[in-house]
């Protein structure tokens, strides 16, 4: 008996009009666009390994065809997750600006420890890879509290506990990686 592929329901996406911007260094975008390029060239041999299996017999019991069939999923996930991602990112360098924004290079100190700084890049998580630095999301707490902010300058965020955590800005920069 022929029994379908249960199809993972859709989750609600937002459309590339609505999504906020994200940063990109020329150098990420690159490299996700590779990886992008990469998952849709390997479609063919995904499918041809989901056939391989089927050819097994029985698929209640047949764990390489699952296995493909999962693997197939995850491609795919990522696949528009990257096309989304790439649609709606912005390339380029930083410029120099007067406040901090996505793609600076922030040190803040906390103001309960006014002698530890903390080094990071405010951007997507998605260019991790291509730095050693930390990289804060712009949509965080942290992120969309320093958004703005000038040397200086203290501003308060709500932790997940629910604890106002207050930081100050000592510096910023454009990010060069």
């Amino acid at each position: 008996m022929f029994r379908p592929c249960p199809v993972p329901a859709r989750r609600s996406t937002v459309s590339s009009s609505e999504a906020p911007k994200t940063w990109l260094s020329q150098d990420a975008h690159d490299r996700l666009q590779a990886e992008l390029d990469e998952l849709i060239a390997n479609r063919p041999a995904i499918a041809a390994e989901i056939n391989a299996r089927r050819e097994e017999g029985d698929l209640r019991e047949n764990g390489g065809y699952h296995a493909a069939r999962e693997e197939q999923s995850r491609q795919e996930g990522r696949i528009l997750y990257l096309k989304e991602f790439l649609r709606n990112s912005e390339v380029g360098e930083i410029k120099a600006a007067d406040s901090v924004g996505p793609g600076s290079v922030v040190t803040i100190y906390f103001d309960d420890d006014q002698k530890d700084t903390e080094t990071f890049l405010l951007g997507s998580r998605e260019i991790a890879s291509t730095t050693k630095l930390k990289v804060y999301s712009p949509e965080s707490a942290l992120g969309q509290a320093i958004l703005g902010s000038r040397p200086g300058q203290t501003v308060t965020y709500a932790a997940p506990s629910g604890a106002d955590i207050k930081v100050t800005v000592v510096e910023f920069g454009p990010f060069e990686g």
